[in-house]
């Protein structure tokens, strides 16, 4: 499906806009006045405080801050490196070794599984068997899987910011389901509306969340700590299909992949108004934050690419071309940063990408309908969930 004349001309003016650094200040924003002596100066608001029991961020002016080259946390520096890749038609995780680009093993899980998730607290890996109505975990320092827990529709897989609860992303229920995120036991579902819940991001204060609506084409904003809906918008696109999302690197933006729309719309999620938009590629889809938060990698599964963001220029800087075409869908950045892991959804295969030069280093033969596959351990001190998003 392509834009019509109407969208063009809108996908032309928000790349304009993004190109001359978007966000402005708003309307009726600060204006310096001469002042009185006599009359007190305004008294100052406190800062907004983060969602309560959050580690503060390392940088406030950098989410991603502890995410650097091979900054394992305690718990996972002893951690065999692996790459584990969920395969939807096969039913099984392949499990590859990075180094050798190998596969290790297979391990057999429930029906459907879409992503492999690593826990808050980092000690786990579930796999998310959205048609089995479970989920299986893996223990990451043994590669061995555990008893299933029963969890009904578990799409994808997310834990708010103060490693209180998972978060279900119920996309057939239509819910949003907050479990315990040890135990799994489900402790409030919030219904909604819009149909295809699928991927989310925090803000930097862990207070709200934006969640993607594959299939009616819409976002969602939540409150974390009320498990409240505070925030519906449709996307202005006949048929659109928001994907991934990720937060910028200063915490101002939200990116959202649109395999639709070939490109991603760019959100103010403290407003929450409605988006610019940026075209990418066919079937964008995944979005991957580079070890500097220079960059963020962006896969376009309908035309075999990679596209590269610079978030200091604002602006589309490389694309790289798989050799022989492919389906680059979900995926990870190596610990060191130096290669960007891809699952190929329609080519039961996955990619090893130097994102150094964009070169091809290994096409890994594996079961049929690879997807979130997740690179393990990561950097960082605690997961948010989806195939790694740490902090």
């Amino acid at each position: 499906m392509r834009p019509t004349p109407a969208v063009r001309a809108l996908v032309t003016g928000s790349v304009l806009a993004v190109l001359a650094a978007c966000g402005g200040p708003p309307q009726g924003g600060d204006v310096r006045r001469a002042t009185k002596a006599a009359v007190p100066a305004p008294v100052k608001k406190p800062a907004a405080q983060g969602l309560p029991g959050m580690p503060p961020l390392l940088d406030p002016k950098d989410v991603y801050a502890a995410d650097r080259p091979n900054r394992l946390s305690p718990v996972v520096k002893d951690f065999p490196s692996r790459v584990y890749v969920p395969n939807t038609e096969s039913d099984t995780v392949t499990v590859i070794d990075p180094k050798t680009y190998k596969v290790t093993g297979t391990i057999r899980v429930g029906r459907q599984p879409q992503h492999v998730v690593p826990s808050w607290d980092l000690k786990t890996l579930w796999v998310n068997n959205d048609k089995g109505n479970t989920l299986t975990p893996i223990d990451p320092r043994t590669g061995k899987a555990g008893d299933t827990v029963d969890v009904h529709d578990p799409y994808n897989l997310y834990f708010t910011p103060n490693g209180r609860y998972a978060v279900v992303m119920a996309s057939l229920d239509r819910e949003l389901v907050f479990r315990d995120a040890h135990t799994m036991k489900r402790r409030k579902t919030v219904p909604v509306s819009c149909y295809g819940v699928n991927h989310a991001d925090f803000s930097p204060d862990g207070r709200y969340f934006i969640v993607s609506c594959e299939f009616s084409g819409e976002l969602l904003k939540v409150d974390t700590e009320k498990m409240k809906v505070v925030g519906q918008e449709k996307l202005p696109l006949a048929g659109a299909m928001p994907q991934d999302v990720k937060i910028s690197p200063d915490g101002k933006k939200y990116y959202i992949a649109d395999m639709k729309a070939d490109g991603m719309w760019i959100l103010d999620g403290d407003r929450f108004t409605e988006p610019s938009f940026l075209p990418t590629g066919k079937g964008c889809h995944g979005l991957y934050i580079s070890r500097d938060s220079r960059e963020m990698y962006i896969s376009n599964r309908g035309e075999g690419t990679i596209s590269v963001f610079d978030f200091t220029k604002n602006e589309l800087t490389k694309k790289w071309r798989l050799p022989a075409g492919g389906s680059p869908d979900m995926g990870g950045v190596s610990s060191d940063g130096k290669v960007l892991w891809l699952s190929g959804r329609y080519d039961a295969e996955v990619y090893a990408i130097d994102t150094r030069t964009g070169e091809q280093l290994a096409r890994i033969p594996v079961g049929s309908g690879p997807h979130g596959l997740a690179v393990y351990p990561q950097p960082g001190r605690y997961s948010l969930g989806h195939t790694g998003i740490f902090r």
